[in-house]
This record gives structure tokens, C-alpha cells and sequence, in this order.
């Protein structure tokens, strides 16, 4: 049944309140630090927004989280919601000249930053183009900065609001900026109604949490992502969700997995493999995963399959993004097809154009376009990429794909580095999902190299410990490859290399590649 919508008067941050009002002792989430019940996220949410009012801000005026994942995140969040402020997410692993321009450019009021980035933000706000008003800083790790003050006192010296802000679905509620794995991160504008459609269509759909559930996100909340999966829909099912303030690397996830034990994890395709690679990966009986969700990239096939048999349950693959908020196409437990990322997820369309703007036929690939209910309004100040992805109720993915005559739509790339050689496209994708299924391989990235005015297809390589580099093992690559994709696919050279470069939320930067391709 369609999920009836909003009604005219919403605040998001009311309407989870309302949601759990009778769980008030229940813990909504955990930390390393501690513990807050729906009853205390409720009254503190509240007292963000009376504090938030006192210090003058006003409706629709921007503050800045550069907060790593702990209690304070959602109490920050949801308190700037219930009084109509923006909250502007930020990546916690930027630098300097990042968030100088963040900061400028989303023109914040005020800054909530955690203790360990004290020293990062305060070099970024003497650079910034815009003078922030207030600092409120979360952990501290020493001396406070000049005019800062610490969170926790902030809080307790808070009078609660006296209500929530009288707002509506399609009110601007925060921005989320892109990861910036083509470029400069853009502020991606989204609203009140935007959480509650993600939540009504994949979190109902697709997720079916249970009161009882506990949620782990490895994908942190500044990322559109990490915010639908550790907040948006475990307060929308009453489930517990665990944060996690460390980056998440393999024995930091495995701890929690053992230890808190979890029933449902949300990963990247790079942390599976990490995950995979690892001597430390738990045995099944040492979990309790009921369902594990993958997204960012696409996941490869192998990756899928070996996660599910080891955790017993399935890997669920889709694909969502900052324009859209969260996953808008995806496998569903029991009909997984690992290697494809699945269906539309209902209450999304979803249309494959070829080059003339018309529908592909199944089985050729075309541009993604999507039409469904938590689009963004617009990145925040670029008119010219709004109007370019943004275009009347479609947005447009950058991303290539093939719809199967069964209707599973399998990732062929993205737009701007889909690779023309010999005349036929060849998506790098496919050639880098072949590549992992060597036993030697852990990630590869395929990316074009121009030689004399045409197209070489270029493989980087990182291989699984133990493994050496050598002449010959690059050419088994090669060979591995013409025996699993059409001959023209495989790649004209293969460059071993310790990492590939990544965003913070684990998205391979292809642009970098074809910098370092050239020289």
C-alpha cells in the first residue's frame, strides 16, 4: 500500500518524537561513552532547539556540524530541525581549505565540532570567507578555543523549546554536500519531507526494521547514506542504533559485531573486501546479522556472495545518492541476484535514456534518471548543475546502466568515465568487477589513458597480502579477463599500487587516476 504523505504543518524531528512517545525508556542509541533513551533524544532534541533560539538564530539560518559519530550527533541534529534551523553535515575527514570553503559557502552561523577536530576547524574558520558567531564543541580533547563553549554545559543550561518549528515537508530542514568524487563537494539542499519518504519507501519496503533490531551503520551520518541508515530509519521503527566515532576499519567493526552484536550492518563495497582480507573476520556463530546492506559503490559479485555465506544472510546491494538522499534501486532480501543492484524501490521510477534523450532497449546500456518523492530542492548556489541534474521531476544520476529483460538493473559506470575503445563502449565496471574475481586481486579501478589520439583501457591494481607485483602476474590479469569478458575489454596495461584514491565515504576517485595515468 503507497504510503500516504505528510501533512501540511510537519517537522521531521516532531514527527519521530510523536513516533515514539511511548518508548521513552527504550535505548535509542549507544555509544563508546554511553547511552540516550527515545525520552532523553526527545527532551534533549528540545533543548538544542531552545538553545539554538537563544543564542539568535533564527529559521532557516545554517549551522555547521563537523561531528564524528556519537550522541551528541543526533541530538544536535534533530534539535536543529525542531527549530527550523539548517543543519549543514560535513565530511569529519576533510582538510583545512575543505571546510574553509564549506563554511563560506553555506554562510553557518554557528559550529558543533567534536574535541579531535577542534584543531582542524579552528585553521579553517581563520580562513574562511564568513564569520561563524558561535562555537559549541563536543568532547573537547583540551583547551577550549577562545569564545568556544563545551557542549554538554551548553546543553544543561538550556531552556527546552517551547514547541517545534511550525514547518513544512517541502521546508528546508538541511544540506548534505556531495562527496566530491568528481570535483568540488556541492550543497546538496533537502527537506523535511525528504526523511520522511526514505523512510515510507526503501525503509519500509526494503529494510522492514524491527522494533527489536539493532542497527549498525560502518557509513557514518554526514553521509546520505550513513544518516538514512543510523538515523532516519531505526527512529522511524523504534529500533537501537549503535554509533561508532573511530573510522571503521575491519578489527574496529568486528569489535562492535562481536560485542554488541548487531542484527543488521550497513558497509561499503571497500570495507566487504578489507572485511574479507582481514585474518581477524568473525565466524558466523560470533555474530547475529539478520540482514547486511551495501552501498556507495556497486558491490561485486564474489564480494556478496562470500559476506552472505559467512554471516548467513543476505547482502542487499543498491544504489542511492546525495540527490536523492538514499537508495532508490535495490535487491531484496530473499531475491538477491548479487552482481545486479536489484529493482526500483517502490514509490521510485526509474528510466535508462540513450544519447538522444530516448528509452534503451533491455540489455543496452543508458543514463540513469530517477523520479520519486526525496529528491533535493537544488545544490545550494550553482544554478548551472541544479538545472543540469535536476530536471523537472527527474534527476539525473551520471550513472550508466542496463535494465535485464527480468528487470534487475546492473551498474555499467559512471557517465563521465565510460571508455570508447575500438569503437565500442566498454564500462570500467565490468572489467574491474572480472579483475576482483582473480584470487590475487583485492580492488581495482579502470580508468582510459589517451596514446596518440586514442583510448587504452588502464587497470590499477592493489592485490590481497601475500601477493607480490610482478610482469607476469599482470599479464594473467590480462589473460583472466579475456576469458571472462568479450576480447576487446581487457585492459592494455595493469599498474599495481598499495591504495586507490578514495572520498571518506569510499568512493574510488577515477579523476585522480586519470591525472596520475598521464605522467
Amino acid at each position: 500500500m503507497a504510503a500516504q504523505p505528510p501533512p501540511a504543518r510537519f517537522n521531521f524531528a516532531r514527527h519521530l518524537a510523536e513516533l515514539n512517545a511511548a518508548r521513552g525508556d527504550k535505548a535509542a542509541y549507544l555509544d563508546d561513552a554511553g547511552a540516550v533513551t527515545y525520552g532523553e533524544l526527545a527532551r534533549d532534541a528540545r533543548r538544542v532547539a531552545g538553545a539554538l533560539t537563544a543564542l539568535g538564530l533564527r529559521r532557516e539560518e545554517r549551522i555547521f556540524l563537523a561531528l564524528h559519530d556519537t550522541l551528541d550527533y543526533p541530538r544536535m541534529f534533530l534539535g536543529a530541525l525542531a527549530a527550523g534551523v539548517v543543519p549543514v553535515c560535513a565530511n569529519t575527514l576533510l582538510t583545512v581549505d575543505d571546510y574553509a570553503y564549506m563554511l563560506a559557502h553555506s554562510r553557518a552561523q554557528a559550529l558543533f565540532v567534536s574535541g579531535a577536530l577542534v584543531p582542524t576547524l579552528v585553521q579553517a574558520l581563520a580562513r574562511a570567507a564568513h564569520e561563524v558567531r558561535h562555537v559549541i564543541v563536543s568532547r573537547p580533547m583540551g583547551e577550549l578555543p577562545a569564545g568556544s563553549v563545551e557542549s554538554a554545559a551548553w546543553l544543561a543550561a538550556a531552556q527546552p523549546a517551547a514547541d517545534f518549528a511550525p514547518t513544512g515537508p517541502d521546508t528546508i530542514a538541511f544540506w548534505l554536500y556531495s562527496s566530491g568524487s568528481t570535483g568540488r563537494p556541492k550543497g546538496t539542499v533537502h527537506t523535511h519531507g525528504n526523511l520522511y519518504w526514505t523512510a515510507e519507501t526503501y525503509g519500509r519496503h526494503v529494510l522492514a526494521l524491527r522494533e527489536s533490531d539493532v542497527v549498525f551503520s560502518a557509513a557514518k551520518l554526514f553521509f546520505a547514506y550513513g544518516l538514512g541508515n543510523a538515523l532516519t530509519f531505526p527512529l522511524s521503527a523504534g529500533a537501537t542504533t549503535l554509533l561508532m566515532a573511530e573510522r571503521p576499519t575491519p578489527p574496529a567493526v568486528f569489535k562492535r559485531l562481536r560485542e554488541v552484536r548487531p542484527t543488521v550492518f550497513f558497509g561499503v563495497p571497500t570495507l566487504y573486501a578489507a572485511m574479507l582480507a582481514h585474518p581477524e573476520l568473525p565466524a558466523r556463530d560470533e555474530v547475529a546479522l539478520r540482514l547486511c546492506v551495501s552501498a556507495g559503490e556497486p558491490l561485486p559479485k564474489d564480494i556478496g556472495e562470500r559476506i552472505g555465506a559467512r554471516f548467513g544472510c543476505d547482502v542487499l546491494d543498491g544504489i542511492g545518492s546525495t540527490e536523492m538522499l538514499h537508495i532508490f534501486i535495490s535487491n531484496r532480501a530473499g531475491s538477491v541476484r548479487y552482481g545486479t543492484t536489484g529493482t526500483p524501490v517502490e514509490g521510485y521510477e526509474v528510466q535508462l535514456r540513450g544519447e538522444d534523450g530516448g528509452p534503451v532497449a533491455d540489455g543496452e546500456i543508458g543514463d540513469l534518471y530517477i523520479r520519486g518523492p526525496s529528491a533535493a530542492l537544488l545544490y545550494w548556489d550553482d544554478n548551472a548543475k541544479s538545472r543540469a541534474t535536476f530536471q523537472g521531476e527527474w534527476t539525473r544520476s551520471g550513472d550508466k546502466y542496463v535494465r535485464g529483460a527480468d528487470g534487475y538493473f546492473t551498474y555499467a559506470g559512471r557517465t563521465d568515465d565510460m571508455l570508447k575503445v575500438a569503437g565500442q563502449y566498454v564500462s570500467p565496471f565490468e572489467v574491474e568487477a572480472a579483475l576482483m574475481r582473480h584470487e590475487a586481486v583485492l580492488e581495482a579501478a579502470v580508468v582510459g589513458k589517451q596514446e596518440q589520439g586514442l583510448t587504452r583501457t588502464l587497470a590499477y591494481v592493489v592485490l590481497k597480502p601475500g601477493r607480490d607485483a610482478s610482469d607476469a602476474l599482470a599479464a594473467a590479469l590480462q589473460a583472466f579477463v579475456k576469458d571472462h569478458l568479450a576480447p576487446h575489454k581487457y585492459p592494455r596495461e595493469v599498474r599495481f599500487t598499495a591504495e586507490l584514491p578514495k572520498t571518506a565515504t569510499g568512493k574510488i576517485q577515477r579523476f585522480k587516476l586519470r591525472e596520475h595515468s598521464e605522467r
